[in-house]
Parts: C-alpha cells; structure tokens; sequence
C-alpha cells in the first residue's frame, strides 16, 4: 500500500463476533475509525469538536477477503489516497497478522464546520495531515 500514514494493532474481541463466532461485518469499521482518530490526533487534527466541526463518513467501501475471529490480532494499515478541497479519501487494509489480508476499501470523509455545513480543508490541516512520518 502507498502512502502509508498510519498503521495500528488491535485485537478482535468476543463482543465484536456475530452468532458466526466471526467478526460481525460493521464492527470491522470500529478498527479502521479508531486508527483514523489516532491518526488524526497524532497530527494534531480534531477529530471532532462540538465548536468546531469534524470529518463524517460520506462513502464506505469494504471487500471482505477473510473471516475475522475472537482473539485474532489484526493491524490496520491507512494510508490517504486523495486530499481534495474539503474531503479526504483513506484507503484502507486490515490484515490478520501475521500477513493475512482479512478486508480492505476506502473511506471518504468531509471537513464540516459545527453546523454540519462543508468547509474547506485549511492550510494547517493540509499540512499536518500530508508531512513526512519522519
């Protein structure tokens, strides 16, 4: 995967299967949103801000390409595919480690301001969200 920003370990819980003992198919979003947010905070990028807006999902997509069990340890992998004037298109891979690749898609989100109105992504934003990880 290009442009990897950000790459995450977590653990799937019982809580997270479905009747299946396999991983409920939403609950695969709750990973990728958690290492979005730890992504985002890591650049110092609100995530979201009663006062100040934040950046709702507008469009998912997910292939699934394995099943996902309690217990499984999965890292997923994000990395930014698109900036544009105000959304932002995050392709993702989760893998089942050690090198299993279980699901992968993308999700675009949009800057919004507090009122839910689309803003455009200011220049501070811009730069945070696309500087080296070094």
């Amino acid at each position: 995967m290009e442009n990897i920003a950000h790459r995450q370990h977590h653990t799937i819980a019982f809580g997270d299967t479905d009747a299946s003992s396999w991983l409920h198919f939403p609950n695969i979003f709750r990973f990728i949103e958690a290492t979005e947010h730890d992504f985002l905070k890591s650049r110092d990028v609100i995530v979201f801000d009663r006062a100040l807006g934040g950046w709702p999902r507008v469009h998912v997509q997910c292939d699934y390409h394995a099943p996902l069990v309690a217990g499984d340890e999965i890292e997923v992998i994000l990395s930014l595919g698109k900036i544009g004037t105000t959304s932002l298109t995050w392709n993702f891979q989760v893998v089942r480690l050690p090198e299993q690749l279980a699901a992968s898609g993308q999700i675009v989100t949009v800057r919004v301001d507090a009122t839910g109105k689309t803003q455009v992504i200011s220049e501070k934003e811009r730069t945070a969200l696309t500087r080296s990880n070094t």
